[in-house]
């Protein structure tokens, strides 16, 4: 079942309808669902459609041949001699089909491993022979390293030359939803905190198991298809493989600031963000300012798991692999996985799907003003003189317009205390901003709450359910 894409897809069908040649890149890590896309996309369509494999550059010219004979209906023909011929065999006969041809290259850093002269090929044929077409070309990768510089890069022989480019991301949790349709909204949550927004992740659950024993057979048994998946990404991108395994250990054991990073880790402090630059590059880590600080400048910043499944695996997995080779991961649930860690951790990821629900609303018009900003702040009480933070932040950019959000991840919590803290955080934010309270509960409040609230026009509460059931 193709879930979401909606704004990627239309992207694609308006460059593919335009007449004229189209050089599309698509990229993004891996499982995050880039194949699936596309071949939702080709429906339809005239397609070549190539998946370049990691073999010989002999192996793969001789399959993309084999692609290119069967889509034109050749036959008896030795495969091409080179990349160059195919190419321009493809640019010669487009129009033969009598209709716009896809062409889709997948995974051209493999084929590129393999004849590093691949790129400069592809923009001869470009330049030559294609732009006198309506092809559509579509190069896509997963190795996201590559695909930034070896074809969107400057030094690129193919820079100049991409008429659109799609960075593909991993779900939000609202983006999620439909692949997990019958769990509840607690459910979902734990599930979006533990797998994320990777389609390949969500689907790989069973929705007839429990949470607990979904995340013990793909994460806790040393042949759980995700047991080694960060690992497994990391190399494909990434040469020092256990440098960048220990940073990550770091932030997912807490540190937060690059010099407790770098003492956790082992590695020189001077050094550590580069590295941190790097896994920022590849979505896995993000350095957070709070609300009001330049997000380059700011000397407060911290440093988080920017994905939830990477954040859940450094935190509960990765401390425990040898026993979980050893097929104790059972016992490994049952040490690491008690109530209070897990749901501390959940906490922290709904608090990120709370501010994605602030993302949401302004992408629907819902919000009540355009959001400059999305995310927290801590610092200072200005009239408490005491350390202090707001979970969610959205403001414009003008200063006259502000959402304060508490997140509360508990079953039962002081409602009355959570928002007389909530409206007092406000005291922490100058100016004179038209402010909206909301605060967000993991399950249904008090009545008595309930009417303090509806006597509020500023303010909104809103339970896990009703995140999911307005979705």
């Amino acid at each position: 079942m193709f879930v979401g894409r909606k704004r990627e897809l239309a992207a694609l069908e308006r460059h593919f309808n335009t007449g004229r040649f189209e050089m599309a890149v698509v990229y993004g890590r891996r499982r995050v669902g880039k194949t699936f896309l596309l071949s939702e996309f080709a429906k339809g369509k005239r397609c070549l459609f190539f998946t370049a494999v990691e073999k010989s550059d002999e192996i793969n010219l001789r399959n993309f041949s084999d692609a290119v004979f069967e889509l034109f209906g050749v036959s008896g023909l030795p495969a091409f001699s080179s990349w160059s011929a195919a190419l321009a065999f493809v640019a010669a006969h487009a129009s033969d089909l009598g209709s716009p041809l896809l062409f889709v290259f997948d995974e051209l850093p493999y084929a590129a491993k393999a004849n590093p002269s691949l790129p400069s090929m592809l923009q001869a044929s470009i330049d030559h022979d294609f732009l006198a077409t309506d092809v559509c070309m579509v190069l896509c990768g997963s190795n996201q390293g590559f695909m930034e510089s070896e074809v969107l890069g400057g030094k690129s022989p193919l820079y100049g030359r991409r008429t659109m480019q799609v960075k593909l991301e991993p779900f939000t949790f609202f983006e999620a939803l439909p692949m997990l349709p019958r769990a509840s909204a607690v459910d979902l949550v734990h599930y979006y905190a533990t797998f994320g927004g990777t389609p390949y992740y969500l689907s790989q659950i069973d929705p007839t198991l429990g949470y607990l024993q979904n995340v013990r057979e793909l994460l806790f048994d040393p042949y759980g298809v995700l047991f080694a998946e960060p690992e497994m990404l990391l190399r494909q991108e990434l040469r020092e493989v256990a440098l960048y395994q220990s940073i990550l250990d770091a932030i997912g054991s807490g540190a937060t600031l690059p010099k407790q990073i770098a003492e956790r880790a082992g590695i020189d402090k001077n050094s550590a963000g580069k590295y941190l630059a790097t896994l920022a590059g590849l979505g896995i880590v993000r350095r957070d300012v709070p609300y009001g600080e330049h997000s380059v400048r700011s000397k407060r910043g911290l440093w988080h798991m920017a994905d939830p499944f990477f954040a859940f695996w450094y935190r509960f997995v990765s401390p425990f692999t040898a026993a979980v080779e050893r097929n104790d991961g059972s016992a490994v649930i049952a040490q690491a996985l008690t109530d209070e860690p897990l749901e501390t951790h959940t906490g922290l990821q709904f608090e990120t799907i709370c501010q994605q629900w602030v993302e949401k609303e302004g992408h629907d018009g819902s919000l009540g003003f355009v959001a400059a900003y999305i995310g927290k702040w801590w610092g200072t009480d200005p009239v408490a003189r005491e350390r202090a933070d707001v979970d969610v932040v959205a403001a414009d950019a003008f200063g006259k317009e502000m959402l304060l959000g508490e997140c509360k991840w508990r079953n039962t919590f002081d409602e009355s205390e959570a928002l007389r803290l909530l409206a007092k955080r406000a005291d922490a934010f100058a100016g004179s901003a038209r402010r909206t309270y909301v605060l967000f509960c993991k399950q249904p409040i008090s009545e008595g709450t309930h009417r303090k609230a509806a006597a509020r026009e500023d303010l909104r509460i809103l339970t896990a359910e009703d995140l999911v059931e307005r979705a």
